[in-house]
């Protein structure tokens, strides 16, 4: 767990996942940006991924659910934490993500951030505010100290 969290990295709750596979729109294009870029990374943990593995297997089929989550697997950053805790939440805090997309309302309040900010510096917000705000070439430039390449990777692979 770190006490500054790093900017490049990202979680994303099993909703935003789902929708991402399902929908596309603001989970897509949110998740495009960390798929675009090899240095910046998903963040998850086992309980995360196997919410979002429940979600898509009732929203689609078994195979589709264990496909999505192989291809999480490879992906994420893995973390570890207690059972009882919040999978998503707990993924960014204890994978040092300094972002977390959620379309739950009870973690992108005003009041949440009130509640979370003198334990955890953790952005949670809606997939379509990440991808609105999210600024590669000045991200890169702080986390990378050089000057922003361009995307490295087709979010499609």
């Amino acid at each position: 767990m770190a006490e500054n969290p790093n900017p490049a990295r990202v979680v994303a709750d099993p909703v935003v996942l789902a929708t991402d596979l399902f929908v596309g729109g603001d989970a897509r294009d949110a998740l495009d940006h960390v798929r675009r870029h090899s240095w910046v990374e998903l963040v998850a943990s086992d309980p995360l991924l196997e919410e979002t593995e429940r979600l898509v297997t009732e929203l689609g089929d078994t195979d589709l659910a264990a496909d999505h989550r192989s291809r999480l697997e490879d992906e994420r950053v893995r973390v570890e934490h207690p059972p009882e805790d919040h999978p998503a939440l707990a993924s960014a805090y204890q994978g040092g993500a300094a972002h977390l997309l959620t379309y739950d309302e009870r973690l992108t309040s005003a009041k949440a951030g009130l509640t979370m900010q003198p334990r955890v510096s953790i952005s949670a917000r809606p997939p379509d505010a990440f991808a609105r705000l999210f600024d590669p070439k000045s991200l890169y430039e702080a986390v990378e100290g050089d000057e922003y390449p361009g995307p490295d990777r087709d979010p499609r692979e």
